[in-house]
C-alpha cells in the first residue's frame, strides 16, 4: 500500500492531510499527465457538516485502486508507489482533484 498525503481539504475524508476512507479510487483511464486523473472517491464536506467520516484516524497507508492505466506505478489497476500525493486544496468536486504522483509509462 503506497503511503498517501492529500491537500484535498475539502474532502470529507481528509484529517490532518491523511485519509480516513481506507482505500481510495484513482481515476482517469485515458491519463496522460496528473491533470487528467482524479480521486474518485473525494466527497466534499458542505458548510456545517460535521467531519464525521473522518472520525477515525487519518491513515499514511491507504490501498490505491487505480484506473490510470498509462501510469508506471498501475499494476492490475492497484497503485504500487512508495507514496502518492491526492492534490486538490479547494477542490469542490472530485473532477477537481488529481494524483499528482502519476507518470506516464514512457517518462520512467
Amino acid at each position: 500500500m503506497p503511503a498517501l498525503s492529500c491537500s484535498a481539504v475539502n474532502c470529507v475524508y481528509n484529517k490532518e492531510e491523511l485519509c480516513s476512507k481506507g482505500d481510495i479510487r484513482v481515476g482517469g483511464s485515458g491519463a496522460k499527465t496528473s491533470g487528467d486523473t482524479c480521486c474518485e472517491s473525494f466527497m466534499e464536506r458542505k458548510d456545517g457538516m460535521s467531519n464525521s467520516a473522518a472520525e477515525g484516524c487519518g491513515c499514511t497507508k491507504i490501498g490505491v485502486d487505480c484506473a490510470a492505466q498509462n501510469c508506471t506505478f498501475n499494476d492490475n489497476c492497484k497503485c504500487e508507489a512508495g507514496g502518492i500525493h491526492i492534490a486538490g486544496n479547494s477542490a469542490c468536486h472530485c473532477e477537481e482533484t488529481e494524483c499528482s504522483s502519476f507518470v506516464a509509462a514512457h517518462e520512467m
